[in-house]
């Protein structure tokens, strides 16, 4: 099994932002957490990164993988080209989010990826990666 661990907009900022909503870790060093989790459960997980929409739509359209792990940043609040993007590739998107957007400003509530997203694991900061994980790990199996 191959999964795509996509991150979003100020992504690549992890370590620099505001550690209370999003930790210490790096993005390496997440991502280096995210696949050696997902490697000790058996699964090929591919990391890619991008502040640009239009490279996000493009990396999902041309995924090669059975299922995405998506934290789109700042996009999941308003980016209906992501959104219908997911909708339409036929792979299992997993939505993330290290912070628990309900109990953040009013304009964080809102996801317009969630409704077309085939799992959804927030609030937990790394830990929420790591659950995006197992929910893929078990949407792909269900499909088999």
């Amino acid at each position: 099994m191959k999964i795509l661990l996509l991150n979003g907009v100020n992504m690549n900022m992890l370590g620099k932002r505001d550690s209370k909503h999003y930790g210490t870790d790096t993005l390496a060093e997440l991502e280096k957490k995210v696949t050696a989790y997902a490697k000790s459960k058996g699964v090929n997980v591919v990391c890619a990164q991008s502040n640009c929409e239009g490279k996000l739509v493009n990396m999902l359209q041309q995924a090669d993988c059975d299922a995405v792990i998506f934290n789109a940043g700042a996009y999941s609040h308003y980016s209906y080209a992501l959104r219908d993007c997911i909708e339409c590739i036929g792979i299992p998107v997993v939505v993330v989010h290290m912070s628990d957007i309900y109990n953040r400003e009013d304009f964080r509530k809102v996801d317009v990826l969630k409704d077309v997203s085939s799992g959804y694991c927030y609030g937990k900061g790394t830990q929420s990666y790591l659950d995006a994980v197992d929910c893929a790990i078990n949407i792909v199996k269900g499909r088999q």
